[in-house]
């Protein structure tokens, strides 16, 4: 099997293949010159985005730094997604997310795991399994995604929280390990933080959008 292929087919490899290694320092480069812009060299960042990930939409905000074990080669964003400080990939596989999805400060999305039988360690094995992210998700401070995981639409992952396995749609999932704490409800609708009510008239004067 071609290198290259191994990283996305889950079958276990080696990263030290002199191939892979070759390649991925190209883009960890690339990597590096984007957290070295300054936040006013939007349209240079913007120009970057394009070059480092695999696809990316457009109004997509990445804070610098990001870090990323292939620079974000591997990873398939939609548009509208906003990253805060510190944003990690582990993007040895491929990393899908959705339209509208907000990452807090130090999150991680992780696709690369190592066996757990000891005698494969010095061997450096590894393998790799999709990342699967829905649209208008919002994932808090320090939340960790794990190797294979599919995240429905809309879902808000708490901050801290260490997703292990797949959450459905619509619901507020947190921990660790990561579990549906409800779903997202009509209260949610009408309140922002906690008795904080939500002004749906003046949202929709100010942005230009109707909601029911």
């Amino acid at each position: 099997m071609n290198p290259m292929d191994q990283l996305s087919s889950g079958a276990l490899y080696r990263p030290s293949d002199p191939a892979l290694v070759t390649e991925q320092l190209k883009w960890q480069d690339l990597l590096v010159q984007y957290n070295q812009t300054l936040p006013s060299e939007q349209t240079k960042r913007s120009a970057m985005l394009q070059q480092l990930f695999g696809a990316i939409g457009p109004d997509c905000y990445i804070e610098a730094p990001m870090h990323a074990n292939w620079g974000g080669h591997h990873a398939h964003f939609g548009r509208h997604i906003y990253a805060n400080y510190n944003l990690t990939m582990v993007d040895d596989g491929p990393i899908y997310v959705g339209d509208n999805t907000m990452f807090g400060p130090n999150v991680v999305l992780a696709t690369a795991g190592h066996p757990v039988w000891p005698a494969l360690r010095p061997l450096d094995y590894q393998y790799n399994m999709a990342i699967h992210i829905g649209q208008n998700c919002w994932f808090g401070a320090g939340a960790i995604v794990l190797p294979g995981v599919t995240i429905g639409d809309n879902v808000v992952v708490g901050a801290g929280s260490v997703v292990t396995h797949d959450l459905p749609a619509n619901v507020v999932a947190v921990g660790n390990p990561c579990r549906v704490l409800r779903a997202v409800n009509q209260h949610d609708r009408e309140f922002y933080f906690k008795d904080r009510r939500i002004d749906w008239a003046a949202i929709a004067a100010e942005s230009g959008e109707t909601f029911e």
